[in-house]
């Protein structure tokens, strides 16, 4: 007997990887402007699954920027920073920072060089729990860079991509058949394709339109209620 294996995969993130139109132009355009910001800190805001991290990744390689993820920043990272001297850090789901005290540490060593705090979360800091009066004065004043749910076009492109991040060729039909069918936003691209591996996993099947079929009802809620129009 064959047992299927979900093997792990990792997300191409590269700058030739990351993919734009209107729903994230906003945030491409913030970037590219750097260093020429009217605040030490600019916020990419975005729901699960936009490629908030992915553009981060592209920023920290153009500009040499350390990445720290949120909820592990912790004041020993702080050290290297005042001696390397960076001119712009990095901090993902900045709002997942366990002390405040050590974002306002960064914020402060940052500005006091003229450098550059990009942080990256779902919401805006004004709707985050920041315990420090200065912190949240400081980040209130920061650009807020938003990305918005894709487009037709993107999304079948963001489909494309979570199938290639997997290893997985599929056909183009398969791409628009979803495209067509599914919640549009990112993380329901991510369920979908997911569960699509998972289903052609268990079956020992190629990624086909009827495998894709068979596949819907397990999407759940990230499927739509629109009637398959190719029957």
């Amino acid at each position: 007997m064959q047992l299927a294996l979900p093997l792990a995969h990792r997300p191409a993130l590269a700058a030739r990887d990351f993919l734009v139109d209107e729903s994230n132009a906003a945030a491409v355009a913030w970037l590219e402007r750097w260093p020429d910001w009217p605040a030490t800190a600019l916020v990419i805001i975005g729901p699960e699954g936009a490629g908030k991290t992915h553009l981060a990744r592209v920023f920290a390689e153009r500009t040499g920027a350390p990445v720290f993820e949120g909820r592990r920043l912790a004041m020993a990272a702080l050290s290297p920073l005042v001696e390397g001297a960076p001119a712009a850090v990095v901090v993902d789901d900045g709002d997942q920072v366990p002390d405040w005290t050590i974002l306002f540490h960064l914020y402060n060593i940052l500005a006091g060089r003229e450098g550059h705090l990009l942080l990256t979360a779902r919401q805006a800091p004004s709707r985050w729990p920041i315990g420090l009066p200065d912190l949240r004065s400081r980040l209130l004043t920061a650009p807020i860079a938003a990305i918005a749910p894709p487009g037709d076009a993107l999304l079948a492109a963001i489909l494309a991509k979570l199938f290639s991040d997997r290893g997985i060729a599929v056909d183009p039909d398969v791409v628009g058949y979803l495209a067509l069918r599914i919640e549009r936003s990112f993380a329901a691209a991510q369920q979908v394709v997911a569960a699509i591996d998972r289903h052609a996993l268990a079956a020992g099947r190629r990624v086909t339109l009827p495998l894709v079929r068979a596949a819907l009802p397990e999407l759940g809620r990230a499927a739509d209620d629109r009637p398959d129009e190719s029957t």
